[in-house]
């Protein structure tokens, strides 16, 4: 076995008991997050996502782009190892379990494209590169979905100096947090 798996299965441990920590701090963050919503880049279709455990609560943010007039979509895993589809979605509107348990719009939304990916993450570094769960669902997606804007959503404590990468990880375009919205070169 490659070291790197391991390094990156520790790394995992460390920024997962790190966001749990960062969750705890400010009850406030994901309001303040929301409050950049207008610096993310234009687009009209975006998708979001619901948190689960101690992500970041994308909450706040979809209803600002919502009022702002941006149409919203979620990830739906509907197979285990293919990029996830994105079905429309509004605030309220119900949402029922997909294939990995996560809450997802109903069979009967419309299936879009969109045009920009806000996804969850666990650490992020000055390059771009992000690191997930594991499961590799947003990096088969991001490669299935090039032309799309790949922005991560983040406590601004969960960047790191550095990232392990390997050939099958897809950078971020940005990085949106309680201090706004940073592009990377």
């Amino acid at each position: 076995m490659s070291s790197r798996p391991l390094e990156k299965r520790e790394l995992r441990a460390a920024m997962r008991a790190e966001r749990k920590r960062l969750s705890g701090l400010d009850p406030t963050v994901a309001h303040r997050v929301a409050d950049h919503a207008g610096d993310l880049p234009p687009a009209a279709v975006v998708a979001v996502y619901r948190a689960i455990g101690t992500e970041l609560d994308a909450a706040p943010l979809a209803s600002a782009l919502a009022t702002a007039g941006r149409r919203l979509c979620l990830p739906v895993v509907v197979e285990p190892d293919a990029p996830m589809i994105f079905r429309r979605w509004a605030p309220g509107e119900p949402l029922e379990p997909d294939l990995v348990g996560v809450p997802a719009p109903l069979p009967l939304a419309e299936t879009v494209e969109p045009e920009l990916i806000v996804t969850p993450m666990l650490a992020y570094d000055a390059r771009g590169w992000r690191l997930g769960q594991g499961g590799g669902h947003y990096d088969r997606t991001f490669a299935a979905l090039p032309a799309a804007l790949r922005v991560g959503l983040a406590y601004a404590g969960q960047e790191v100096a550095g990232l392990p990468v390997e050939p099958h990880d897809v950078r971020l375009h940005g990085v949106l947090t309680e201090v706004g919205y940073r592009p990377f070169a």
